[in-house]
C-alpha cells in the first residue's frame, strides 16, 4: 500500500450520519470508526442501512447531515482524494462481460492514472492475488458468480488504497473460496489497510474482524452493545467424551443445563464464572471435549440485539 505523508489515526470516520429518500429514512444516525490496519464489520439485517452507509462513505451518495472523513479528507469537498484513497466492493457487480479479466482490470488502472502498462501488470498481480490467473484471458462473462466476486475484490485493489469498503464480498463463494477470503481479509490489514466490511455471514466475520459496527433502524447502536454482548455471551456449549459423567457432575453440582444429546448449553454471566465452571469440570474428572460459547460471538449478539429491540 502506498503510504502518505499525514498518518491518520482514524481512517473513515462518520459522525452523526443520515440520509432519506423522500419519506423514506434509511439512515438516521450513524457514526462510526475504523483505523488503519485493522477490519471492522458492519452488521444488521437487510433494510437497516448498512449499503447506505457504504455508499456514503465511498462518496457515491451525499449525506443530509452529519461529518464523514476518509483518510482524513471529507467526500463533498475532495471526492477525488476519497476516491483515490478508497477501494470499493459493491454487493453487486457490474462487469463488462466482452472483456477479458485482464482488460478489465488493466482498463481500470488506467482509470486511476496508470499508464497502461502499469495497471497490466498491476492486474496480473491482484488476479494472482484472488486465484484468477488461468482466466486472464478469458472474457468476464464465463465466470460464475463466486469468481465475479473475486475479480470485482481484484478491481478494488487496482488504485492500491488506503481504505477497503466490501459490502457482501462472500455472496456466491464455495466453502474454499470463503477461507481465501478471510486470509485476504486479514492480510489487507496486516498491510495497514483499513478494512470495513458488510456481511451476513457472521461466522466467518468472527474470525475475520477486530471490531464490530451494529446497525438497527437506521442507527448504528452505541453503548447498548456492551449489553447485548454480555447476552450474548451468557450461553455456552459444552460437550464430552463421557456424556452422562458431564451431565451427573452438573446436576451435582447444582447447574442448570439443557441437555442436548451430544452436548449441554449452560447459562454463565461471565467469562470468569465460565473458566471457574471448566475448571470444576476438569476437576471432578469430566473428559471434556468442547467447551465455548454457542455459537459465534456476532451471531449471539446479533441474536441478542434483534431480542432486545422487537
Amino acid at each position: 500500500m502506498t503510504s502518505t505523508s499525514t498518518e491518520v489515526a482514524v481512517a473513515i470516520s462518520a459522525t452523526g450520519v443520515r440520509r432519506s429518500f423522500g419519506s423514506v429514512h434509511a439512515v438516521v444516525d450513524a457514526s462510526l470508526a475504523v483505523r488503519p490496519g485493522t477490519v471492522t464489520a458492519l452488521i444488521g439485517p437487510n433494510g437497516c442501512g448498512k449499503t447506505t452507509l457504504l455508499l456514503m462513505l465511498a462518496g457515491l451518495l451525499r449525506p443530509d447531515a452529519g461529518e464523514i472523513r476518509v483518510s482524513g479528507m471529507d467526500p463533498r469537498v475532495d471526492g477525488a482524494g476519497v476516491r483515490t484513497s478508497i477501494g470499493w466492493m459493491p454487493d453487486q457487480l457490474g462487469t463488462w462481460d466482452n472483456l477479458t479479466c485482464a482488460q478489465s482490470l488493466t482498463l481500470m488502472g488506467q482509470a486511476h492514472g496508470l499508464s497502461k502498462a502499469d495497471a497490466a501488470t498491476r492486474g496480473a498481480e491482484q488476479l494472482e492475488r484472488v486465484h484468477l490467473s488461468e482466466y486472464a484471458k478469458q472474457p468476464a462473462r464465463v465466470l460464475s458468480r463466486g469468481q465475479k466476486q473475486r475479480l470485482s475484490l481484484a478491481r478494488a485493489l487496482m488504485n492500491d488504497p488506503a481504505v477497503l469498503l466490501l459490502d457482501e464480498p462472500a455472496n456466491g463463494l464455495d466453502p474454499r473460496s470463503r477461507i481465501d477470503l478471510r486470509h485476504l481479509v486479514r492480510g489487507f490489514a496486516a498491510e495497514g489497510r483499513a478494512v470495513l466490511v458488510s456481511s451476513h455471514v457472521l461466522a466467518e466475520l468472527d474470525e475475520m474482524v477486530d471490531d464490530a459496527v451494529f446497525m438497527s433502524k437506521g442507527k448504528t447502536l452505541g453503548a447498548d452493545v456492551d449489553a447485548m454482548v454480555a447476552k450474548a455471551r451468557a450461553a455456552y456449549r459444552i460437550a464430552a467424551l463421557d456424556h452422562p459423567a458431564l451431565t451427573w457432575v452438573l446436576a451435582a453440582q447444582g447447574v442448570e443445563f439443557v441437555d442436548e444429546g451430544a452436548a449441554v448449553t449452560v447459562a454463565v454471566t461471565s467469562r470468569e464464572h465460565a473458566a471457574a465452571l471448566l475448571k470444576s469440570l476438569v476437576a471432578a474428572g469430566v473428559p471434556i471435549d468442547t467447551f465455548g460459547s454457542a455459537g459465534s460471538a456476532l451471531e449471539q449478539t446479533y441474536l441478542a440485539m434483534n431480542e432486545e429491540r422487537r
